[in-house]
């Protein structure tokens, strides 16, 4: 195992204190591995989190207009409900308090359980469950569908409506209508090492691919031969398209997410035959997001998401933020 690291016990530790030192907007809640905002403001609170490993999720979505706090866990393993209860109080301003969870055993069972805490202290708290993967249903981390990079969708959407001062209700139900409009998949071309366990999560020949992947390390639906990277977009979008379904004249926004080895190079080229497709099927791109937003630490891969819009989620996904894993939008020319 190569990692660059000093010691396997101080992994989320040191790396939690390099990015608060990087980053004067947000802090670490002292004693824990919580990260908020520097500057909390009177509005719902939005909290998010995870295992470690998928950097920049999730902190790198706290700031202006996404993420109030987000909770490390250790790689790959759900925050302890006590970590997210500290979140919970920390972001609470009075207006109430809503959890974004991936749906993994762990996450689902630790968030609401802190949930049940932090009402019993008087907090309101509401939570949405995000499974947006297509790949699987039910799998070695999870019952139902898995939460991938969609995700980070939830987040700016949830996000931008609690900055503009809806309410903890409304909040909620506008990331339930992006739930309920986001599908993903993704693929690998190698799998990760956890630094704790230091043996490959899965092993592939030099010709495989595996497709279905999560963001865990874990193997996929399909092992197969390695492909052209348009055969391998038309395999994910084969998949993610007959899901919702999406129809001609549809609104979507894209998101290319690399998995945490793949250069951006080839991010671009699979987006490239993302946009022929949609655009030979009559399904409108509004926005396109290529680069890292949820990876699953050095494997290579991508995955694809397509998010279904209406004017509401627009609007909220154009709003401002100064999340640092957000792309600075500043190109669009508005």
């Amino acid at each position: 195992m190569k990692k660059l690291i000093n010691e396997v016990g101080e992994y989320v530790n040191e790396m939690l204190d390099g990015f608060v030192v990087a980053l004067p907007a947000v802090r670490r809640v002292e004693g824990t591995q919580v990260i908020v905002r520097s500057q909390l403001a009177q509005k719902v609170g939005v909290v998010s989190g995870g295992g470690s490993g998928h950097e920049p999720a999730h902190a790198g979505y706290v700031g202006y207009g996404m993420l109030d706090g987000a909770v490390a866990g250790e790689v790959f393993t759900s925050p302890t409900p006590d970590q997210v209860l500290e979140a919970i109080r920390t972001v609470n301003q009075g207006q109430g308090v809503l959890l974004v969870i991936k749906n993994y055993t762990g996450d689902v069972m630790n968030f609401e359980m802190a949930a049940d805490l932090a009402r019993a202290e008087g907090i309101e708290v509401e939570q949405v469950v995000v499974n947006d993967d297509v790949a699987v249903d039910g799998s070695t981390y999870t019952v139902g569908r898995r939460g991938i990079a969609g995700t980070v969708f939830v987040h700016k959407v949830a996000g931008a409506a609690a900055e503009a001062g809806l309410s903890l209700t409304t909040v909620r139900k506008l990331a339930e209508k992006v739930i309920a409009n986001v599908r993903s998949m993704g693929m690998g071309l190698s799998p990760c090492t956890v630094p704790a366990n230091g043996q490959p999560s899965f092993e592939l020949g030099e010709s495989e691919v595996e497709m279905g992947i999560g963001i865990h390390g874990e193997p996929g639906i399909e092992r197969l031969p390695l492909t052209s990277s348009d055969e391998t977009v038309n395999f994910l979008l084969t998949r993610i398209l007959s899901d919702l379904p999406f129809s001609k004249g549809d609104e979507v926004a894209v998101m290319v997410n690399g998995m945490g080895s793949t250069p951006l190079s080839e991010l671009f080229i699979a987006n490239r035959r993302v946009s022929q497709v949609l655009s030979a099927q009559g399904i409108n791109v509004y926005r396109t997001f290529v680069g890292e937003f949820m990876t699953s630490l050095e494997m290579a891969g991508f995955s694809v998401s397509l998010l279904k819009l209406d004017d509401e989620m627009k609007r909220y996904l154009d709003a401002p933020t100064h999340a640092p894993a957000w792309p600075n939008m500043g190109g669009l020319g508005q």
